[in-house]
Protein backbone atom coordinates (compact mmCIF):
# COMPACT_ATOMS: atom_id res chain seq x y z
CA UNK A 1 0.00 0.00 0.00
CA UNK A 2 0.96 3.88 -0.18
CA UNK A 3 1.76 5.83 2.51
CA UNK A 4 3.27 8.86 3.96
CA UNK A 5 6.27 8.62 5.98
CA UNK A 6 8.83 10.30 7.81
CA UNK A 7 11.66 9.02 10.02
CA UNK A 8 13.07 12.72 11.51
CA UNK A 9 11.06 16.32 12.46
CA UNK A 10 11.54 19.03 9.74
CA UNK A 11 9.81 20.16 7.22
CA UNK A 12 7.46 19.11 4.40
CA UNK A 13 10.79 17.93 2.69
CA UNK A 14 10.73 15.38 5.34
CA UNK A 15 7.53 13.58 3.93
CA UNK A 16 8.30 10.93 1.84
CA UNK A 17 5.83 8.60 -0.75
CA UNK A 18 6.87 4.52 -0.10
CA UNK A 19 5.24 1.42 -0.42
CA UNK A 20 4.21 -0.53 2.97
CA UNK A 21 2.49 -3.95 3.88
CA UNK A 22 -0.88 -3.71 4.04
CA UNK A 23 -1.09 -4.32 8.10
CA UNK A 24 -3.60 -6.71 10.25
CA UNK A 25 -5.64 -5.49 12.84
CA UNK A 26 -4.76 -7.03 15.96
CA UNK A 27 -7.44 -7.54 18.65
CA UNK A 28 -9.86 -4.54 19.76
CA UNK A 29 -8.74 -3.03 16.30
CA UNK A 30 -10.08 -1.76 12.99
CA UNK A 31 -8.49 -1.56 10.00
CA UNK A 32 -9.90 0.94 7.95
CA UNK A 33 -9.18 1.79 3.98
CA UNK A 34 -8.69 5.40 4.13
CA UNK A 35 -10.86 7.43 1.15
CA UNK A 36 -9.47 10.88 2.48
CA UNK A 37 -6.96 12.26 5.30
CA UNK A 38 -7.83 15.48 6.80
CA UNK A 39 -4.72 17.85 7.71
CA UNK A 40 -4.75 20.18 10.88
CA UNK A 41 -2.19 22.70 12.24
CA UNK A 42 -1.00 20.05 14.68
CA UNK A 43 0.05 17.85 11.82
CA UNK A 44 2.33 19.92 10.74
CA UNK A 45 3.65 20.75 13.93
CA UNK A 46 3.75 17.18 15.11
CA UNK A 47 5.85 16.91 12.41
CA UNK A 48 8.01 19.14 12.98
CA UNK A 49 8.57 17.55 16.23
CA UNK A 50 6.86 20.50 18.35
CA UNK A 51 4.25 17.86 19.98
CA UNK A 52 7.00 14.80 19.88
CA UNK A 53 8.05 12.59 16.71
CA UNK A 54 9.76 9.62 15.54
CA UNK A 55 12.75 8.34 17.46
CA UNK A 56 15.60 6.05 15.94
CA UNK A 57 14.75 6.32 12.73
CA UNK A 58 11.17 4.95 13.10
CA UNK A 59 8.70 5.68 10.22
CA UNK A 60 6.21 7.87 11.25
CA UNK A 61 2.69 8.14 9.38
CA UNK A 62 1.32 11.70 9.63
CA UNK A 63 -2.24 13.01 10.21
CA UNK A 64 -4.81 12.55 12.90
CA UNK A 65 -8.69 12.48 10.44
CA UNK A 66 -9.65 10.48 8.22
CA UNK A 67 -12.70 9.08 6.68
CA UNK A 68 -13.09 5.59 4.91
CA UNK A 69 -14.16 2.08 4.72
CA UNK A 70 -13.74 -0.50 7.73
CA UNK A 71 -12.28 -3.88 5.71
CA UNK A 72 -11.19 -5.89 8.87
CA UNK A 73 -12.03 -6.08 12.19
CA UNK A 74 -9.45 -7.94 15.05
CA UNK A 75 -10.45 -10.54 17.81
CA UNK A 76 -13.12 -8.88 19.81
CA UNK A 77 -14.76 -6.62 17.57
CA UNK A 78 -18.21 -7.06 16.28
CA UNK A 79 -17.94 -8.39 12.49
CA UNK A 80 -21.11 -6.27 11.67
CA UNK A 81 -18.45 -3.60 11.36
CA UNK A 82 -17.23 -4.82 8.11
CA UNK A 83 -17.98 -2.66 5.74
CA UNK A 84 -19.00 0.77 7.80
CA UNK A 85 -18.05 3.70 6.84
CA UNK A 86 -16.45 5.33 9.43
CA UNK A 87 -15.09 8.85 10.33
CA UNK A 88 -11.50 8.66 12.19
CA UNK A 89 -10.32 10.62 15.52
CA UNK A 90 -6.66 10.92 17.05
CA UNK A 91 -5.05 8.39 14.78
CA UNK A 92 -1.65 9.35 15.10
CA UNK A 93 -1.74 10.64 18.98
CA UNK A 94 0.87 8.84 20.73
CA UNK A 95 0.63 6.46 17.24
CA UNK A 96 3.17 5.87 14.47
CA UNK A 97 0.22 5.43 12.10
CA UNK A 98 -2.04 8.07 10.74
CA UNK A 99 -3.61 8.59 8.15
CA UNK A 100 -1.79 9.44 5.34
CA UNK A 101 -1.95 6.09 4.00
CA UNK A 102 -4.28 3.67 2.15
CA UNK A 103 -4.96 1.63 5.47
CA UNK A 104 -5.05 2.45 8.75
CA UNK A 105 -5.25 -0.01 12.09
CA UNK A 106 -6.33 1.82 15.01
CA UNK A 107 -8.57 1.41 17.92
CA UNK A 108 -12.62 0.13 17.42
CA UNK A 109 -13.45 3.47 19.19
CA UNK A 110 -11.72 5.67 16.95
CA UNK A 111 -13.42 4.68 13.83
CA UNK A 112 -17.17 6.22 14.48
CA UNK A 113 -19.85 5.15 12.12
CA UNK A 114 -20.10 7.60 9.38
CA UNK A 115 -24.24 8.19 8.12
CA UNK A 116 -24.76 7.12 3.96
CA UNK A 117 -25.78 10.55 3.77
CA UNK A 118 -22.61 12.26 5.19
CA UNK A 119 -19.36 12.14 2.72
CA UNK A 120 -15.81 11.21 2.99
CA UNK A 121 -14.73 14.95 3.14
CA UNK A 122 -17.37 15.76 5.91
CA UNK A 123 -15.33 12.83 8.33
CA UNK A 124 -12.27 13.51 7.42
CA UNK A 125 -12.89 17.14 8.35
CA UNK A 126 -14.65 15.92 12.34
CA UNK A 127 -11.66 14.65 14.14
CA UNK A 128 -9.56 17.56 15.79
CA UNK A 129 -11.76 20.89 14.72
CA UNK A 130 -15.26 19.36 15.80
CA UNK A 131 -14.02 17.31 18.70
CA UNK A 132 -12.25 20.75 20.22
CA UNK A 133 -15.42 22.54 19.09
CA UNK A 134 -17.24 20.98 21.56
CA UNK A 135 -15.15 20.81 24.00
CA UNK A 136 -14.86 24.82 24.19
CA UNK A 137 -18.75 24.75 24.25
CA UNK A 138 -19.44 22.52 27.06
CA UNK A 139 -16.59 24.07 29.75
CA UNK A 140 -19.36 26.88 31.41
CA UNK A 141 -20.31 27.03 34.64
CA UNK A 142 -23.47 25.02 34.90
CA UNK A 143 -23.04 23.24 31.42
CA UNK A 144 -24.17 21.85 29.78
CA UNK A 145 -21.40 19.08 29.36
CA UNK A 146 -23.19 17.80 26.28
CA UNK A 147 -24.64 19.09 22.92
CA UNK A 148 -27.75 18.50 21.94
CA UNK A 149 -30.68 20.76 19.90
CA UNK A 150 -31.91 23.25 23.25
CA UNK A 151 -29.14 22.80 25.72
CA UNK A 152 -27.30 25.87 24.67
CA UNK A 153 -31.13 27.78 24.22
CA UNK A 154 -30.48 31.19 26.17
CA UNK A 155 -27.16 31.40 25.69
CA UNK A 156 -24.59 33.83 23.71
CA UNK A 157 -21.78 32.13 21.75
CA UNK A 158 -18.43 34.64 20.99
CA UNK A 159 -16.79 32.83 18.17
CA UNK A 160 -13.16 34.29 17.65
CA UNK A 161 -12.24 33.57 13.90
CA UNK A 162 -15.56 32.17 12.52
CA UNK A 163 -13.92 31.22 9.54
CA UNK A 164 -11.05 28.92 11.08
CA UNK A 165 -11.97 24.93 11.11
CA UNK A 166 -12.50 24.98 14.79
CA UNK A 167 -14.23 28.05 14.55
CA UNK A 168 -16.71 26.84 11.95
CA UNK A 169 -17.43 23.24 13.83
CA UNK A 170 -18.24 25.79 16.74
CA UNK A 171 -20.58 27.78 15.00
CA UNK A 172 -22.49 25.12 13.60
CA UNK A 173 -22.69 23.11 16.78
CA UNK A 174 -24.14 25.68 18.84
CA UNK A 175 -26.33 27.02 16.36
CA UNK A 176 -27.42 23.09 16.16
CA UNK A 177 -27.12 23.51 20.00
CA UNK A 178 -29.68 26.53 20.27
CA UNK A 179 -27.49 29.61 21.21
CA UNK A 180 -27.50 32.67 19.20
CA UNK A 181 -23.89 33.14 17.56
CA UNK A 182 -21.95 36.15 17.11
CA UNK A 183 -18.49 36.13 15.76
CA UNK A 184 -15.76 37.49 14.84
CA UNK A 185 -13.59 37.99 11.47
CA UNK A 186 -10.74 39.83 9.51
CA UNK A 187 -12.28 40.43 6.07
CA UNK A 188 -15.66 40.18 3.82
CA UNK A 189 -14.38 37.02 2.44
CA UNK A 190 -14.68 35.48 5.85
CA UNK A 191 -17.43 37.39 6.99
CA UNK A 192 -19.64 35.79 3.94
CA UNK A 193 -18.61 32.16 5.17
CA UNK A 194 -19.04 32.53 8.71
CA UNK A 195 -22.38 33.39 7.84
CA UNK A 196 -22.72 30.42 5.68
CA UNK A 197 -21.68 28.50 8.50
CA UNK A 198 -24.41 30.36 10.68
CA UNK A 199 -23.46 32.50 12.66
CA UNK A 200 -26.47 34.79 13.60
CA UNK A 201 -24.06 38.32 13.86
CA UNK A 202 -21.10 38.82 11.97
CA UNK A 203 -17.93 41.85 13.39
CA UNK A 204 -15.13 42.57 11.03
CA UNK A 205 -13.14 43.43 13.65
CA UNK A 206 -10.87 45.44 10.88
CA UNK A 207 -13.59 47.67 9.82
CA UNK A 208 -15.58 48.68 13.00
CA UNK A 209 -15.13 48.29 16.57
CA UNK A 210 -15.41 44.95 18.05
CA UNK A 211 -16.31 45.44 21.83
CA UNK A 212 -18.70 47.90 20.69
CA UNK A 213 -20.30 46.16 17.94
CA UNK A 214 -20.58 42.28 20.21
CA UNK A 215 -21.95 44.76 22.96
CA UNK A 216 -24.07 46.15 20.64
CA UNK A 217 -25.95 42.56 19.82
CA UNK A 218 -25.18 41.08 22.93
CA UNK A 219 -26.13 43.58 25.44
CA UNK A 220 -25.83 41.72 28.67
CA UNK A 221 -22.43 39.94 27.60
CA UNK A 222 -21.89 37.12 26.10
CA UNK A 223 -21.46 33.43 28.09
CA UNK A 224 -19.07 31.10 26.06
CA UNK A 225 -16.20 32.85 24.26
CA UNK A 226 -14.34 30.53 21.64
CA UNK A 227 -11.26 32.05 21.70
CA UNK A 228 -8.06 31.10 18.82
CA UNK A 229 -6.36 34.12 19.82
CA UNK A 230 -6.03 34.71 23.44
CA UNK A 231 -3.05 36.68 23.81
CA UNK A 232 -4.72 39.38 21.07
CA UNK A 233 -8.39 39.81 22.42
CA UNK A 234 -8.05 39.13 25.80
CA UNK A 235 -9.00 43.14 26.17
CA UNK A 236 -12.07 42.40 24.01
CA UNK A 237 -13.13 39.06 26.06
CA UNK A 238 -12.95 40.99 29.26
CA UNK A 239 -14.83 43.82 27.82
CA UNK A 240 -17.99 41.47 26.43
CA UNK A 241 -18.04 38.26 28.52
CA UNK A 242 -20.92 38.12 31.02
CA UNK A 243 -21.11 37.12 34.71
CA UNK A 244 -20.00 33.88 35.36
CA UNK A 245 -18.30 33.23 31.43
CA UNK A 246 -16.04 31.03 30.38
CA UNK A 247 -13.57 32.02 27.71
CA UNK A 248 -12.12 28.40 26.61
CA UNK A 249 -9.00 28.96 24.09
CA UNK A 250 -7.50 26.29 21.58
CA UNK A 251 -4.84 28.18 19.94
CA UNK A 252 -2.05 30.71 20.61
CA UNK A 253 -2.82 32.75 17.54
CA UNK A 254 -1.17 35.82 17.72
CA UNK A 255 1.12 35.47 21.22
CA UNK A 256 2.01 33.33 23.97
CA UNK A 257 1.11 34.68 27.30
CA UNK A 258 -2.20 36.42 28.01
CA UNK A 259 -2.77 39.35 30.31
CA UNK A 260 -5.60 39.05 32.50
CA UNK A 261 -6.49 41.90 34.46
CA UNK A 262 -7.46 40.29 38.09
CA UNK A 263 -10.01 42.64 39.21
CA UNK A 264 -11.84 42.50 36.00
CA UNK A 265 -11.43 38.88 35.95
CA UNK A 266 -12.30 38.31 39.61
CA UNK A 267 -15.62 40.34 40.15
CA UNK A 268 -17.85 38.93 37.39
CA UNK A 269 -16.50 35.44 37.92
CA UNK A 270 -14.71 34.96 34.85
CA UNK A 271 -12.75 32.02 34.22
CA UNK A 272 -9.65 31.00 31.49
CA UNK A 273 -10.63 27.67 30.41
CA UNK A 274 -7.20 25.98 28.02
CA UNK A 275 -8.46 23.62 25.69
CA UNK A 276 -6.21 20.68 23.97
CA UNK A 277 -8.60 18.28 22.30
CA UNK A 278 -5.72 15.41 23.01
CA UNK A 279 -5.78 15.51 26.12
CA UNK A 280 -9.00 16.70 27.51
CA UNK A 281 -10.44 13.72 30.37
CA UNK A 282 -12.03 10.95 28.92
CA UNK A 283 -15.46 10.94 29.87
CA UNK A 284 -15.59 14.30 27.80
CA UNK A 285 -13.76 12.93 24.61
CA UNK A 286 -16.39 10.16 24.81
CA UNK A 287 -19.78 12.35 24.63
CA UNK A 288 -17.83 14.82 22.28
CA UNK A 289 -17.46 11.77 19.79
CA UNK A 290 -21.09 11.02 20.57
CA UNK A 291 -22.21 14.06 20.29
CA UNK A 292 -20.65 15.29 16.94
CA UNK A 293 -22.04 11.72 15.44
CA UNK A 294 -25.50 12.91 16.28
CA UNK A 295 -24.80 16.35 14.67
CA UNK A 296 -23.47 14.59 11.70
CA UNK A 297 -26.84 12.15 11.89
CA UNK A 298 -29.50 15.35 11.91
CA UNK A 299 -27.20 17.43 9.01
CA UNK A 300 -26.39 20.15 11.48
CA UNK A 301 -22.72 19.76 10.64
CA UNK A 302 -21.70 20.47 7.01
CA UNK A 303 -18.46 21.54 4.95
CA UNK A 304 -17.95 22.98 1.68
CA UNK A 305 -18.41 26.46 0.51
CA UNK A 306 -22.21 26.32 1.28
CA UNK A 307 -21.54 25.87 4.71
CA UNK A 308 -18.78 27.93 5.30
CA UNK A 309 -15.86 26.13 5.01
CA UNK A 310 -14.42 25.86 1.42
CA UNK A 311 -12.64 22.56 0.89
CA UNK A 312 -8.67 22.23 -0.34
CA UNK A 313 -7.64 18.97 -2.28
CA UNK A 314 -4.51 17.25 -2.55
CA UNK A 315 -3.16 13.79 -3.84
CA UNK A 316 -1.43 11.49 -1.41
CA UNK A 317 1.85 12.42 -2.76
CA UNK A 318 1.33 15.81 -2.30
CA UNK A 319 0.87 15.77 1.51
CA UNK A 320 3.88 17.93 2.08
CA UNK A 321 1.93 20.83 -0.11
CA UNK A 322 -1.09 20.25 2.23
CA UNK A 323 0.40 20.37 5.57
CA UNK A 324 1.95 23.75 3.96
CA UNK A 325 -1.21 25.07 2.58
CA UNK A 326 -2.40 24.62 6.50
CA UNK A 327 0.60 26.20 7.96
CA UNK A 328 0.36 29.40 5.70
CA UNK A 329 -3.33 29.53 7.29
CA UNK A 330 -5.57 28.00 4.03
CA UNK A 331 -8.72 29.73 4.54
CA UNK A 332 -10.92 26.38 4.50
CA UNK A 333 -10.32 22.86 4.86
CA UNK A 334 -7.41 20.78 3.77
CA UNK A 335 -8.08 17.55 2.77
CA UNK A 336 -6.18 14.94 0.84
CA UNK A 337 -7.60 12.29 -1.98
CA UNK A 338 -5.75 8.83 -0.64
CA UNK A 339 -8.06 7.11 -3.06
CA UNK A 340 -9.54 7.65 -6.37
CA UNK A 341 -10.65 11.04 -6.29
CA UNK A 342 -14.01 9.91 -7.63
CA UNK A 343 -14.80 7.50 -5.15
CA UNK A 344 -13.51 9.78 -2.65
CA UNK A 345 -15.92 12.30 -2.70
CA UNK A 346 -19.52 10.31 -3.22
CA UNK A 347 -20.90 8.76 -0.29
CA UNK A 348 -20.08 5.39 -0.77
CA UNK A 349 -17.42 2.80 -2.15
Amino acid sequence: MKAIVHTSSGGPDVLSLTERPIPEPGPGDVRVRVHVSGVNPTDWKSRQGAMGGPGDGAEQVPNQDGAGVIDAVGEGVAPERLGQRVWIWEAAWRRSEGTAQEYVVLPDRQAVLLPDAASFDLGASLGIPALTAHRTLTVADGGPDRLAPGSLEGRTVLVAGGAGAVGNAAIQLARWAGATVVTTVSSPRKADLARAAGAHHVVDYRTEDATEAIRRVAPKGVDIIVEVAPAVNAVIDHAVAAPNAVIAFYANTGGEEITVPVREAMMPNLRWQGVLVYTVPDRAKTNAVADVSAAVAAGALRVGEDAGLPLHRFPLEKTGDAHTAVENSAVGKVLIDVFDGAAVRGNTE
